[in-house]
């Protein structure tokens, strides 16, 4: 029965981040050190029929995340590196999108440097299921804003992209046990 729960549970994570950011496909739990909290079919499908009602509305997914009880979730090396390093990536041009200035190759470029760390965070941490599954918020907006940035998207712009990603960085800080990790500067 667990095994049948386990496969629900990573079928609507799956199914989140695929309609959420397309190509993420991945889990960064570790599932099999982990016991994956039961999750039924109806609440599956209510899962991923509020995703589909985010993105009628072009809400961000971190809406979605919560404390601990209270407190901040856990982090490891891999999610604190990776997280950095889009921080400084997008603090480098953070100027030239908050000015309007910003061309087309230089979001092409964020955009891939974003992509190449995302993948990395979620190829190499291991956090508890709880943690794992508001870092899949954080992950879907950051996903879903590179693409954006690369202009995949006719009805936003580049900068709704970087926007995205800048909002995506500040919930990280907000929502998760980082003390190296900066604020985020203000976009408006």
């Amino acid at each position: 029965m667990n095994r049948l729960h386990g496969a629900t549970r990573r079928t609507a994570l799956l199914a989140l981040l695929a309609i959420t950011c397309g190509a993420l496909s991945v889990a960064c739990t570790n599932h099999e050190d982990a016991s994956p909290p039961v999750v039924d079919d109806a609440t599956a499908d209510h899962a991923a029929h509020m995703d589909h009602a985010a993105q009628a509305t072009s809400g961000a997914a971190i809406g979605q995340l919560a404390l601990d009880a209270g407190r901040k979730w856990t982090t490891d090396a891999p999610l604190r590196a990776g997280m950095a390093a889009i921080h400084e990536a997008f603090d480098a041009e953070h100027a030239a999108i908050d000015a309007g200035s910003m061309e087309d190759a230089r979001y092409e470029a964020l955009a891939a440097r974003i992509d190449t760390h995302v993948q990395d965070i979620v190829r190499n941490c291991k956090l508890p299921p709880a943690a794992d599954a508001n870092l899949h918020y954080i992950i879907a907006d950051l996903a879903r804003g590179a693409q954006e940035m690369r202009g995949r998207d006719p009805a936003r712009t580049r900068r709704d992209g970087a926007v995205l990603v800048h909002g995506a960085l500040g919930a990280y800080g907000e929502f998760f046990d980082d003390p190296e990790f900066g604020a985020a500067g203000e976009l408006p």
